[in-house]
């Protein structure tokens, strides 16, 4: 009995484990998006500047 306890806790616990890897990387992969959203738009200005005083 002990021994499916063990197993059981040990289950649960990669569970978790699991779980939280995939929140992090979630959060790293939004992080990331906004990140080249924000360049895109900040190069998109830059180019605009560029062009309306050249």
């Amino acid at each position: 009995m002990r021994r499916a306890q063990g197993a059981l806790e040990y289950l649960f616990m990669l569970a978790a484990v699991l779980i939280l890897v995939t929140m992090a990387i979630r959060v790293v992969m939004d992080s990331v998006h906004n990140l080249n959203t924000a360049i895109a738009n900040y190069t998109e200005e830059v180019r605009k500047q560029l062009l309306e005083n050249l």
